[in-house]
């Protein structure tokens, strides 16, 4: 049974990537989850990703890549980490936000991407924009304000109610595509028309159909009047998961 293993900095985004797991209809694959949410608190305390914080990062993914077929990094902040986890590694080491930038500039147009942590912007900013090269797209990263605040405070709601304004804002705005950066960004999706589903983490693939923005005038180039809206307000289902090999921090 081929095995991956998850670096997170937060605890509840095990749950995102074994909800996402479930949705592709896969079987034989078992993610195992370790949390080091110290990694994201002390890029946070210094200001962004330090030499030593990467470095104590990329011999993680290391250790990891000895158990696994494969390692993903799922915390946007720490990303840069991979490029040197994955010298000289028997197992494929990747930054799951590298496939959500490639599919979000695939258009071109001006794309742009909302993070939650102020850490995120740099390192999000340089994968989107090497992404871009080859297709155009213009790329602007942006924090959503007052969002990771309510995440640290435990307003879920709030938290996803936030990214989904902010996402709305950006089509509003003229954006071809909306990017979620961050894993723990994934249940805002929800929250948006069907036709407007950002690409996000883990999914990174917009949902196919009308890119028309609905409760406004269709650009003519979309052939057809807007839609009005209709209010998404479900919560996401809940998942259970085990953890591997699980270090505990603040959320």
């Amino acid at each position: 049974m081929p095995r991956i293993a998850c670096l997170h900095t937060i605890d509840s985004n095990a749950a995102v990537f074994d909800a996402a797991l479930q949705t592709t209809g896969l079987t034989g694959i078992h993610l195992y989850h370790t949390v080091r949410a110290d990694l994201l608190a002390a890029a946070e305390r210094e200001g962004g990703l330090t030499p030593a914080i990467a470095a104590e990062t990329a011999a993680l993914l290391r250790d990891l890549s000895a158990q696994a077929d494969a390692v993903l990094l799922t915390c946007s902040t720490l990303g840069p980490a991979v490029e040197s986890a994955s010298r000289d590694v028997a197992a494929p080491v990747l930054r799951v936000d590298a496939a959500l930038a490639a599919e979000a500039v695939k258009a071109g147009g001006q794309v742009v991407v909302l993070c939650a942590v102020a850490t995120t912007v740099e390192p999000t900013r340089r994968l989107f924009e090497a992404a871009a090269r080859a297709t155009g797209a213009q790329i602007g990263v942006e924090v959503v304000p007052q969002a990771w605040e309510a995440f640290k405070a435990g307003e879920s709601d709030r938290y996803r109610a936030l990214v989904a304004r902010a996402a709305d804002a950006a089509r509003d705005a003229g954006a071809r595509q909306v990017a979620l950066a961050q894993a723990s960004m994934a249940g805002a999706a929800a929250l948006l028309p069907a036709d407007e589903t950002p690409p996000h983490q883990p999914d990174g693939r917009p949902r196919r159909g009308d890119r028309r923005r609905p409760g406004r005038v269709a650009d003519p180039r979309d052939g057809g009047e807007g839609r009005s809206r209709r209010p998404l307000t479900r919560p996401l289902r809940p998942v259970r998961w085990k953890s591997g090999s699980t270090h505990r921090g603040e959320p």
